[in-house]
């Protein structure tokens, strides 16, 4: 079993234009270091009503998500371990065709790559803010994703490790 440690980033905003401000950043970042493959990352949105949506994603092309998953990442998958009912565009993610199995198995493994008590802190630390920006990135980029979300609030850190083949074996399975 070949695990891969990832780190996720949590940022917390009091709007979605900052949160989306960051998420630009932290592309650019990785599109001038040639890591575009090297992340995944959500904005999410708390709207009037409480309920969350996923206002924008990246996801990696090379890996799982980009290729297999129909656009579901690891931070798309972490967004909807902590709040499951998460709508991504005008809709629930998981009305879509088959969506709803893939996501299960991302967002699963999103969730079995931390410890309760981290996806508990990281669940609380977003119900604070009015937005948020996800971000699942290989630990060298670590500080410069830091630095790159400077209009949040409060960024957490936490470890994910995730089983890339397992996800794609997982996802797979889910496609059909």
């Amino acid at each position: 079993m070949a695990v891969d440690t990832f780190i996720a980033y949590v940022g917390v905003y009091d709007s979605v234009a900052d949160a989306e401000a960051d998420y630009d950043l932290v592309k650019e970042l990785h599109t001038k270091a040639n890591l575009i493959d090297a992340y995944d990352a959500a904005v999410i949105d708390r709207r009037a009503d409480g309920k969350v949506k996923i206002a924008k994603k990246h996801e990696t092309p090379t890996r799982v998500g980009g290729v297999l998953g129909g656009g579901v990442g690891l931070a798309t998958g972490l967004v909807v371990a902590l709040f499951p009912f998460a709508a991504i565009g005008g809709g629930l993610l998981a009305a879509t065709a088959g969506g709803g199995a893939v996501l299960g198995a991302v967002a699963g493994h999103a969730a079995g790559g931390m410890s309760r008590q981290d996806l508990k802190e990281l669940g609380e630390r977003l119900d604070a803010g009015q937005a948020g920006l996800v971000v699942v990135g290989v630990s060298d980029m670590g500080t410069k994703i830091e630095a790159a979300m400077k209009k949040a609030q409060k960024v957490e850190t936490k470890q994910l490790k995730a089983d890339t083949a397992k996800i794609e074996t997982d996802v797979q399975a889910a496609s059909t």
